[in-house]
């Protein structure tokens, strides 16, 4: 008998609705952060966000990172877990999306909550520049 387990598909089990999902800010920006801090799972949101909102069918994604498709398979269901991305079955493929939405909220919690808008981080991230420091002897 075997005592080996294959992950959850994420398509069999679809993304947790807003209601199942960290309510806090906070919460949410760990449960992300959490879930992007892997190296096959940051790859796979980069390759997603660079396809676009058409997305990447399963197969592709895992090309893309190097992984199998049951390792893939588990990476994309800790993505979704997190809100991070979506998937949608069309017969046998499942295509998944970045979610625009969550990688925005993550990205402003980081700037607005976490940095409280300090200008020097804002200016480093391509916000508004801080103000310049006076002359010496000025």
């Amino acid at each position: 008998m075997s005592n080996s387990r294959s992950a959850p598909h994420p398509a069999s089990h679809p993304a947790p609705s807003p209601a199942s999902q960290p309510t806090s800010p906070d919460a949410q920006a760990l449960a992300a952060l959490g879930a992007l801090a892997n190296a096959h799972r940051l790859a796979m949101v980069r390759a997603l966000v660079a396809a676009g909102p058409q997305g990447l069918p399963a197969s592709a994604l895992a090309a893309a990172v190097g992984a199998s498709p049951s390792k893939a398979s588990f990476h994309l269901a800790a993505l979704a877990e997190a809100g991070l991305v979506t998937a949608e079955r069309a017969a046998r493929q499942i295509t998944y999306r970045v979610s625009y939405r969550a990688m925005g909220a993550l990205l402003r919690y980081l700037m607005e909550d976490c940095c409280a808008n300090d200008p020097t981080v804002r200016a480093c991230c391509g916000g508004t520049a801080p103000p310049a420091a006076p002359a010496p002897g000025a």
